[in-house]
């Protein structure tokens, strides 16, 4: 947990700003999802005096979820003049590429093909408008998500700039965002990436919820496997070690073949 979430928030506050200004851009934009992750992102990101784009991206979006942005959104237009509140109806582009793709969204063998789509439409929407306006991309993946679990989709929500909240675990992320504010639909709404259209959690398809992912995140981290425990530990450990493995191509760096120096000229 934070001792100082004060600090901590003026630290990001001041870590973005001053990447921003080292990168001779005019600040940021963020996809806000309705979601605790994007609503601190997006509130750190505001409050660094920047212009800032706080973009949501609906795709057949669950009513709850697009409650829980355009709220998010129009308090941001609120309280700071530097944020722009936009949102893109992706939900045309998705079906034509569903269709030019032949592809069937109930057939369960392309439904997370399908889910990884949706969160590749945002990005390149998201890079669309920081182009456009010479702003940077701000990620709002967490700790457990980026560096535990892999849980986010390789050049989707995972292709950003910079990171300001990598460094939090899911527990703090929310102390983070009780501090600054957060609506309180957001703070009680269960997490969920939002790819299905539906209300399906972050936990429903894990297996388990971030408080037992974080406690399996250090207890791999000081050596500890599934066999060191028994019942719900046991099972939360073999959980956490197999997205670990499976995942691990989205949190190394892209391999490179590298050509003998012999075979060159």
């Amino acid at each position: 947990m934070l001792k100082e979430p004060h600090l901590v928030s003026n630290h990001i506050i001041t870590w973005l700003k001053e990447y921003a200004l080292n990168a001779k851009v005019k600040g940021f934009v963020v996809g806000v999802s309705g979601g605790i992750d994007s609503a601190v992102t997006a509130s750190l990101c505001a409050r660094t005096g920047l212009e800032i784009y706080g973009i949501e991206m609906p795709i057949h979006q669950h009513l709850d979820h697009v409650s829980r942005a355009q709220s998010m959104q129009a308090k941001l237009e609120i309280d700071f003049d530097n944020f722009k509140a936009i949102r893109i109806d992706l939900t045309p582009v998705f079906e034509a590429f569903v269709a030019s793709n032949k592809a069937d969204p109930k057939d369960d063998s392309m439904a997370f093909s399908l889910a990884n789509s949706r969160a590749r439409l945002r990005m390149t929407t998201l890079y669309y408008y920081a182009t456009l306006n010479g702003l940077l991309v701000a990620g709002t993946g967490n700790k457990v998500e980026d560096f535990g679990v892999g849980f986010y989709t390789k050049y989707g929500d995972g292709g950003v700039d910079v990171s300001p909240i990598a460094d939090l675990l899911k527990s703090e992320v929310f102390q983070l965002g009780r501090f600054l504010n957060v609506p309180r639909a957001i703070l009680e709404a269960a997490p969920s990436d939002g790819l299905f259209g539906d209300a399906r959690t972050d936990e429903d398809q894990i297996g388990a919820n971030y408080d037992e992912l974080e406690w399996a995140m250090q207890a791999s981290k000081i050596g500890h496997t599934a066999d060191d425990f028994n019942g719900r530990q046991k099972e939360v450990m073999s959980i956490y070690t197999s997205f670990q493995m499976r995942n691990q191509h989205k949190m190394i760096p892209i391999p490179v073949c590298q050509i003998p120096v012999e075979f060159k000229i």
